[in-house]
């Protein structure tokens, strides 16, 4: 690994060397999942780990989400911090309880004698061409229990970071990363200045309309911002980064600028996390608002075939069309 301060990297290979510096740093962290080990992971993210760490330190597990959580929590009541992958989004939900009985429950169940810092990250949402159980966005499943925090890179340097403070966090910390994104490429600035992953960033500007993004639609959401633009529209953007806990004074501090939110994601909007966004909003920000908040998402309904993903998944029409709507009142 090299020893530069800054360097381009794909999301993938933010996430490698995050893993890597973790392990080199404390001896505690260890891998485990399905594949990480000699394959290197199905997307080659955990690609050379065992090599240089070896087999003790990254473990190949059987086919089994259960037994990966579950050894994981055992591991961790140990002293140790283990990081678990979870192959793809639909492969969680065998691990599920022990996620939401377990892991999440076991700092209150003790009254707060012992902590479970334990990471588990899942690739998750579509646009890769994929079948089923491999696209899903299930991450308001997770945000809905309370003990865990959820975090969700859209970019390198985010990637990097917030991966090596979610596993030197004392909490369990559900990581997603966004699959379509991992060959994107980033500038990594490796020198730590503080960086907070549970805090919601501005990443463009605006004066007119606050649009909230999370992971996988930062990128589209920028690409609409910058398209209403030609309409003469100036629209803040929002990485909210993490999505529990959420940083509510960003959001709000925006809107009380803007007057006006749109949020979006991949998930379905019924029972997702903009939901739960524009319902805080509208209690917090009523007399600011000028329009009600607006919600672009995923439809309540299983993750479609490949060849049809495009218009389940939001993209930047959808996401201007609710714009214009807003704009209307």
């Amino acid at each position: 690994m090299t020893e530069q301060t800054q360097e381009t990297l794909t999301l993938a290979k933010s996430i490698t060397r995050a893993m890597h510096d973790e392990m080199t740093t404390n001896r505690k962290v260890l891998i485990l999942g399905e594949d990480i080990g000699k394959l290197g992971g199905v997307y080659r993210v955990t690609e050379g780990l065992q090599a240089t760490f070896g087999e003790n330190r990254v473990l190949d597990t059987p086919l089994g989400e259960a037994g990966i959580i579950g050894t994981s929590i055992g591991m961790a009541l140990r002293g140790y911090r283990p990081v678990a992958e979870i192959q793809f989004d639909g492969f969680v939900f065998p691990g599920f309880n022990q996620i939401t009985s377990q892991l999440a429950k076991m700092h209150g169940r003790t009254l707060g004698h012992y902590t479970v810092p334990v990471t588990v990250r899942i690739p998750y949402g579509g646009m890769i061409g994929s079948i089923e159980h491999h696209s899903e966005s299930p991450e308001a499943l997770f945000t809905h229990t309370p003990g865990l925090r959820v975090v969700t890179p859209s970019n390198p340097h985010d990637a990097y970071w917030m991966l090596r403070k979610s596993i030197a966090h004392p909490d369990p910390v559900i990581y997603f990363e966004p699959k379509r994104r991992y060959w994107s490429k980033g500038e990594v600035d490796f020198t730590d200045t503080g960086f907070d992953p549970f805090k919601a960033q501005v990443v463009r500007e605006g004066t007119d309309l606050t649009l909230v993004a999370y992971g996988p639609l930062v990128p589209v959401a920028l690409a609409a911002a910058k398209a209403a633009e030609e309409d003469g529209r100036s629209i803040e953007v929002i990485d909210l980064r993490s999505l529990s806990p959420l940083d509510f004074p960003t959001i709000i501090a925006s809107v009380e600028k803007t007057g006006r939110l749109v949020v979006t994601h991949e998930a379905p909007v019924f029972g997702g996390i903009g939901s739960d966004i524009a319902s805080t909003i509208s209690e917090r920000c009523f007399f600011h608002l000028e329009a009600p908040v607006l919600r672009v998402g995923g439809f309540h309904m299983p993750y479609p075939v490949s060849r049809v993903e495009e218009e389940y998944v939001p993209g930047i029409d959808r996401m201007l069309d609710a714009v214009d709507r807003s704009f209307a009142y």
